[in-house]
């Protein structure tokens, strides 16, 4: 049985990983030979897909950002193609990536018409409906696998076939380890005062969000000279970059690989791009603050003729549908406002135990654990009635 999964960025590559682990289990109890080809990063080949095309460093977000990365992703897109037209797939499951995984669910159903396709974590369309990727996707999906209430919501009333089976991180989160446990691994005495840094798992944000983040951290530095970072690197190509930046801000810095959820159950406090890893620390109830910067025209272009506005860009927040954990959007993400938010968190007692409430709030809403292996079981089910 020949399964093809599709995704792209750090976050993709991690919960297909974690899929495919499910997907293994379940195939070896069914008497199933499973065989798995992808599109995705190295966490997905070593959980034992054939990766055909690596995706984790080609991806953006904006127009001018978007640039560079246009002609190596019309490269893969042309070698995915070629592949699936002479293997075909027995089922095709896209995950999030949707500029990508449009196009290829496009070509999919127009030459291979009665191939299902499931979208596990769909556009997030649900909070920014503007994104209009609704219409296409109910164009090529036999059925939507939601890791939000809302998102069900949302597609059902689109006339998508979904399920809810809740978010990944929740599997991911339940087996990691706790404070003590994490600084006990890192070699960390329980009474430092540690602040986990994660500038940036795509190339933009190395460029938009490291230096900024850096200068906010030398200045909390000053006032806190007892502190230290961890810093862990969430591809290894950005490693230098990172290194060099520890260095001309002179930070007293860690830099981790492989080990980024023990890097945030360790911290007193997150400093962070917005995206997935913002539910990751929620889970593991650190306090943190969001950032979120494009290039300035990106940004122009959105606002004045686009007429794009986000209210709300963290996973945290959006969930919740309020500011549960501050962001700091394009001009508000300057290190003095980044220093602001976190000497508060650090300080104030009363604002930590808020977010930290307002977490649990958050975590009722994504559903119980085994997320991947309600997943794994759509997944195959649909395989079977096709």
């Amino acid at each position: 049985m020949r399964v093809f999964i599709s995704t792209g960025e750090v976050s993709g590559d991690l919960q297909g990983a974690m899929l495919i682990d499910a997907l293994q289990k379940q195939a070896i109890a069914r008497g199933i030979d499973l065989e798995i080809i992808a599109l995705g990063g190295d966490r997905m080949a070593a959980a034992g897909a054939k990766v055909i095309a690596h995706t984790t460093t080609v991806s953006s977000v904006g127009f001018l950002e978007a640039l560079p990365f246009i002609l190596p992703t019309l490269k893969i897109q042309q070698k995915t193609k070629y592949y699936l037209k002479n293997n075909p797939p027995d089922i095709v499951v896209l995950i999030d990536y949707p500029g990508s995984n449009l196009m290829i669910g496009n070509y999919l159903r127009l030459n291979f018409p009665h191939l299902p396709i499931i979208y596990y974590i769909a556009p997030q369309d649900w909070a920014v409906p503007m994104l209009g990727n609704a219409p296409k996707i109910a164009k090529i999906v036999d059925k939507i696998l939601a890791i939000f209430p809302e998102e069900a919501n949302y597609y059902k009333q689109k006339n998508i076939d979904v399920t809810w089976v809740g978010h990944p991180l929740l599997d991911r989160v339940d087996t990691s380890v706790d404070r003590a446990k994490a600084r006990h691994l890192l070699d960390i005495k329980l009474e430092k005062t540690i602040i986990t840094l994660l500038p940036a798992s795509r190339q933009q944000e190395i460029q938009y969000l490291l230096p900024v983040i850096c200068q906010a951290a030398k200045n909390i530095q000053e006032k806190l000279p007892q502190v230290h970072f961890l810093i862990p690197v969430s591809l290894n190509v950005y490693r230098q970059a990172i290194a060099n930046a520890v260095k001309t801000y002179n930070l007293s810095a860690t830099i981790l690989e492989g080990k980024t959820l023990e890097a945030i159950a360790a911290a007193d406090l997150a400093i962070t791009k917005s995206g997935t890893v913002n539910l990751e620390i929620a889970l593991l109830n650190v306090p943190q603050v969001v950032l979120y910067r494009i290039n300035p025209f990106t940004a122009w272009v959105a606002r004045n003729l686009l007429k794009f506005s986000i209210p709300l860009m963290s996973p945290p927040n959006l969930i919740v549908k309020k500011k549960i954990v501050p962001e700091l959007q394009q001009e508000e993400a300057t290190a003095e406002r980044i220093i602001q938010e976190s000497l508060d968190l650090l300080d104030n007692n009363l604002k930590r135990e808020q977010m930290l409430a307002d977490y649990q709030k958050m975590r009722s809403l994504l559903g119980e654990v085994g997320v991947c292996d309600r997943a794994a079981r759509e997944i195959l089910q649909l395989i079977t009635q096709k």
